[in-house]
């Protein structure tokens, strides 16, 4: 497993549960936001959690909202959070967790799961693989069933690995005849694009976990880019300084096509951003230093641009 315990810890397996009511709007109106629901915390080994999950995707509606959270290199956000306002067919979400199964249940820098409106269904596995549904109440039944079926039972307080000190790693092991290529990063660009994921963040703003407004800040992007003909994709790397994500994006895009011998028209070149990490300024000193003299004095300025572009060969 990908979440590693540093202090003692006995797991505990089984189910809590409790109602919670429906919220209202913050702004006082009639709409509810989420209606009456219960709400399943489950435990259990990392074994049998796939299968469950497939199971109680079974108890969803053909198109759902898929989510996706990733512990990612930000120096300012812990976990990158994305979301989708398009409902996708639920075949994409099992065909990704079928491909791509030991990054979903073991993996501990990823959690996932899909939420559907009607019926309310909210399904999500957090990095520590423990499994929380919130569901309406005319489901209860049939999700108490299915936990016993997997001899789950209602206990006080199930006690999984996030219960104890611990630790987040990842289970993917790059192959040594690629040594710059970003497993994790390609499954997440992989899904932003088959699942029609958006970073779940203001992009016209800089802030902090905090709230706290940033400013000009570094950024390192990677863009994987291709002409979708037959030659293989080539990952670039980008360091850069801007305001926002908005203007990051396009920074780091205008940096690709300054490492393009001969620039192509806007439809020829396929860009794909699987990385998008602002660094602190020490952080971003040490990289550009190991980059050259003339790139460790351009990190030193305080404007928006490219401060360094290179392929990752």
């Amino acid at each position: 497993m990908g979440v590693y315990p540093i202090e003692p810890i006995e797991p505990v397996e089984g189910y809590a549960m409790e109602f919670e009511a429906a919220d209202g709007a913050e702004d006082g109106s009639e709409l509810e936001e989420w209606p009456d629901r219960y709400v399943f915390d489950i435990v259990m080994s990392a074994e049998r959690l796939p299968s469950l999950i497939l199971q109680l995707l079974g108890l969803m509606p053909a198109h759902v909202y898929p989510i996706l959270d990733f512990i990612g290199h930000d120096e300012y956000r812990e976990i990158d959070p994305y979301i989708s306002y398009d409902q996708i067919g639920i075949d994409l979400l099992l065909d990704a967790i079928r491909q791509f199964r030991g990054f979903f249940c073991e993996d501990g820098m990823v959690g996932f799961g899909a939420m559907s409106e009607s019926p309310f269904f909210y399904m999500f596995v957090d990095e520590h693989k423990i499994l929380t549904l919130r569901v309406e109440p005319t489901l209860k039944d049939r999700i108490e069933r299915l936990l016993e079926a997997f001899d789950l039972e209602l206990c006080p307080e199930p006690v999984g690995v996030d219960a104890v000190a611990h630790e987040h790693r990842s289970v993917l092991i790059l192959p040594a005849e690629r040594p710059n290529a970003l497993s994790a990063e390609e499954i997440v660009g992989h899904l932003r694009q088959e699942w029609r994921l958006i970073l779940n963040v203001d992009p016209e703003q800089n802030l902090d976990e905090e709230g706290r407004e940033l400013g000009l800040t570094a950024w390192r992007a990677v863009i994987r880019s291709g002409t979708g003909d037959d030659e293989p994709s080539r990952y670039a790397e980008i360091l850069l300084r801007a305001s926002n994500l908005a203007e990051a994006e396009e920074i780091a895009h205008s940096g690709v096509e300054e490492l393009v011998e001969q620039p192509p028209d806007e439809d020829w070149m396929d860009m794909v951003v699987l990385a998008l990490d602002r660094l602190g300024e020490e952080r971003m000193l040490v990289l550009a230093t190991t980059l050259g003299e003339d790139v460790a004095s351009r990190a030193t300025e305080k404007e928006p641009g490219v401060i360094h572009s290179r392929w990752l060969e």
